[in-house]
């Protein structure tokens, strides 16, 4: 095999990778090996034909594809290692020259890491953050520990107000036909939750157990299925049952319940000191990015088109995993949301090249401040994924490769750089 690296503008390469005739022929000896009992040719029993006997029935070029498909990701792997390069992109691969009996050319364009050009990242001004916690946010928190703790009562001595949990059987009519999707039976509705097409909850307050209602709405213009898009249709709904959430008290007995404490005002100032904790943790972070975000502008780079679309692709590729956690596809993402493929790929670019300028600047001040984790901050760090895991350290260690290992060692170092230029900033 035989490589030329041709750099490019704006971070581009191209590789021009020249495989020989003779590897060529063994690829297309294999092809034929592995197909030739697909092949039936008059006179021979299948499988049995002689590869030039095909080759002259269908060509010469019948193993070439099969060939070519084995040649470019084994001699594109070979260039890789062999050129110095460090690519950052997935390849677009061209061939140039495909005949039997002669060299066989493609050619692999590719984003390189680009090179960063820091401006300056120490003393960057940003603003001050307050920290206060109000009487009104303390009152929030509790209220949520109420609702927590709350129980479900039937409610038979009045009609449903917002809050409640409805549970309904429905069918859906546009021009009195029903519409697939639009019935469903026993189904809890929450009064006030805009989970339904708006107008529908509104309707069904103030009705009791047992009441029969007809729900008139209209579908939105931009609602996913096309053919109920901008519709009139009517719900005929019967009312199955009206629960609703009965509070605790907020007392004494309550802050015994739920917390440590013996009275509610001590339960109320440890609340307020963790509420305080938060906002000082979201204040360090907001200043983290508000300061990488100077560096990234006071900072020269060009970054290829081709390193976003990956890094979009890979955040992608994590939505969709993290989608299929939560038992949904991603067509039925795409349904719900009206969104193609493409556009949320397209719309994920903007973040994508955040992400990929973060983490350029961030690694050059690693390398020009020589910031490297600890052995003993890398220990520390194993001990708590093993903790995480549910794994002895010993055994984590075993699994790290040294791949995993060094990216751990990257990964520590870019946030002590965090740390770093964050504690060297000037708050105004």
């Amino acid at each position: 095999m035989s490589l030329q690296v041709e750099k490019m503008e704006k971070n581009m390469a191209k590789l021009t990778i020249e495989v020989s005739a003779e590897d060529l022929d063994a690829a297309m000896q294999k092809a034929y090996q592995k197909t030739k009992g697909k092949i039936s040719i008059p006179g021979f029993r299948k499988g049995k034909a002689p590869r030039k006997m095909i080759e002259q029935m269908y060509g010469k070029g019948i193993f070439l594809e099969d060939a070519a498909n084995a040649l470019i990701p084994e001699h594109y792997n070979k260039a890789l290692a062999e050129c110095d390069l460090e690519i950052v992109s997935q390849p677009q691969i061209d061939v140039t020259q495909a005949e039997p009996g002669k060299p066989f050319i493609f050619t692999a364009e590719v984003a390189v890491r680009p090179e960063v050009t820091l401006g300056e990242y120490k003393g960057i001004e940003v603003v001050k953050a307050e920290i206060d916690v109000t009487d009104e946010e303390v009152e929030a928190e509790l209220k949520k520990e109420q609702e927590k703790n709350s129980r479900t009562i039937t409610v038979e001595d009045r009609g449903a107000e917002n809050g409640d949990v409805v549970t309904i059987d429905f069918e859906g009519f546009v021009d009195d036909i029903p519409f697939d999707g639009g019935k469903g039976t026993e189904y809890p509705l929450t009064l006030g939750s805009n989970t339904f097409i708006p107008g529908f909850e509104e309707q069904l307050v103030g009705a009791k157990t047992g009441d029969y209602v007809e729900v008139n709405v209209t579908f939105p213009e931009e609602y996913q299925a096309p053919d109920l898009a901008g519709k009139a249709a009517v719900f005929k709904c019967d009312v199955k049952k009206i629960e609703a959430k009965e509070l605790p008290e907020l007392d004494d007995d309550f802050a015994q319940d739920v917390s440590e404490f013996d009275t509610l005002a001590e339960y109320k100032e440890d609340v307020k000191k963790k509420l305080t904790k938060n906002k000082e943790e979201q204040a360090l972070r907001a200043k983290e990015d508000a300061v990488v975000d100077k560096i990234i502008e006071n900072a020269e780079m060009e970054i290829p088109e081709p390193m976003v679309e990956s890094q979009a692709r890979q955040m992608a590729d994590d939505f969709s995993r993290r989608m299929q956690s939560q038992g949904l596809s991603m067509e039925q993402y795409f349904q719900f949301t009206g969104l193609t493929a493409d556009k949320m790929l397209e719309d994920m670019k903007p973040q994508a090249l955040k992400r990929i300028q973060t983490r350029l600047v961030l690694e050059k001040i690693t390398e020009v401040e020589n910031i490297q984790p600890s052995d003993e901050e890398v220990d520390a760090e194993i001990a708590n994924m093993a903790e995480t895991y549910k794994m002895e350290v010993d055994k984590l260690k075993e699994i790290l490769g040294d791949r995993e290992l060094e990216q751990m060692k990257k990964d520590m170092a870019v946030q002590k750089a965090v740390t770093m230029v964050a504690e060297a900033a000037k708050e105004v």
